[in-house]
């Protein structure tokens, strides 16, 4: 019997929330109107700062470049090298 009140408090739970989410929606446009008709614009949200694993996915990516710039000059080197090497044989 106690699964079946717990089953459903989630349900109502989750019902609530979907309530709540449309509410938002619908009156998103009075809100807008009210806000502009009072002078109470929203105010835009600040911007965040990037996580602890964006800011390393991005130094990733920035080390991976790196590396493939490394490579390419150094095998570029060797291809010239080689080549100046089979000329002058």
């Amino acid at each position: 019997m106690n699964k079946h009140f717990e089953d459903a408090r989630y349900y109502l739970l989750r019902a609530g929330h979907h309530v709540k989410l449309g509410l938002e929606e619908s009156l998103e446009p009075v809100e807008t109107k009210v806000r502009s008709l009072t002078g109470r614009e929203l105010e835009p949200e600040p911007e965040s700062e990037p996580s602890r694993v964006e800011t390393l996915l991005k130094e990733a990516k920035s080390v991976e470049r790196k590396a493939e710039n490394e490579a390419r000059e150094t095998i570029g080197g060797a291809r010239q090298k080689l080549e100046s090497y089979r000329t002058i044989r």
